[in-house]
């Protein structure tokens, strides 16, 4: 049986987590956090998440787990079968990481840790976040999914990349990320409204006290 390493409360565990809820696919869950010699041990940058095969192989990097999961459990298949269209998928994973995730993640501090980010790195930000929603809104389709009309590792990823700009954008750049592409709003609440997203959604609620104490005796341990 796989082994998912990491915590709920953080959204590229969630990526993985969500994928392989959808296929139906056992797995244990092994509660680890960000520093621990346990996750280092299956994670060599221990980063979240990391993946144990059923053969005792440790995979990390989120686009790598799921494009593993894809890979041995073809079973509700979450990439296109063309080409083509598989490409389209893994474009918009990228641009959504790159251009929305990444940056929206350094103001992170300022949100968890109370910490001041200055205000030439919110512009920076701001204007990267631009250029990922212009990209965003060229590519996706809502059709009703972001690709068309089967969802795939696009929607899924999509979603959880957009939790950290929906939770740093309001209180650090005045700005919404849902109305900047037609449609997202109204695909960010059908994703919401399915089985998966659900339970996943209650167990990031259900860590998300542990992991705020987590980050304070972080960041009390970088003050000192």
């Amino acid at each position: 049986m796989l082994t998912l390493h990491g915590f709920a409360a953080s959204n590229y565990y969630n990526i993985v987590k969500h994928c392989l809820l959808h296929k139906g696919v056992p797995f244990t869950e092994n509660l680890v956090y960000p520093g621990s010699p346990e996750l280092l041990a299956v994670s060599p940058a221990g980063k979240v998440p990391a993946l144990t095969t059923a053969a005792g192989t440790h995979l990390s990097e989120s686009s790598v787990l799921v494009e593993y999961i894809e890979d041995v459990y073809p079973e509700k298949p979450l990439l296109p079968a063309d080409p083509e269209q598989r490409a389209r998928v893994r474009q918009v994973m990228k641009v959504a990481e790159l251009y929305l995730e990444l940056p929206a993640r350094r103001l992170l501090p300022a949100v968890l840790g109370n910490l001041t980010v200055h205000d030439s790195v919110k512009k920076e930000v701001q204007a990267t976040l631009d250029k990922g929603t212009a990209s965003l809104a060229q590519l996706v389709k809502f059709e009703p999914w972001v690709c068309g009309a089967e969802l795939t590792l696009a929607d899924i990823y999509l979603r959880y990349v957009l939790a950290i700009p929906k939770l740093v954008g309001p209180s650090q750049l005045g700005w919404e990320v849902l109305p900047t592409v037609p449609g997202l709003a109204e695909w960010d609440a059908r994703m919401a409204e399915d089985a998966v997203s659900g339970k996943v959604d209650a167990d990031q609620q259900a860590n998300m006290k542990e992991f705020r104490a987590y980050v304070s005796k972080l960041m009390s341990g970088a003050r000192e």
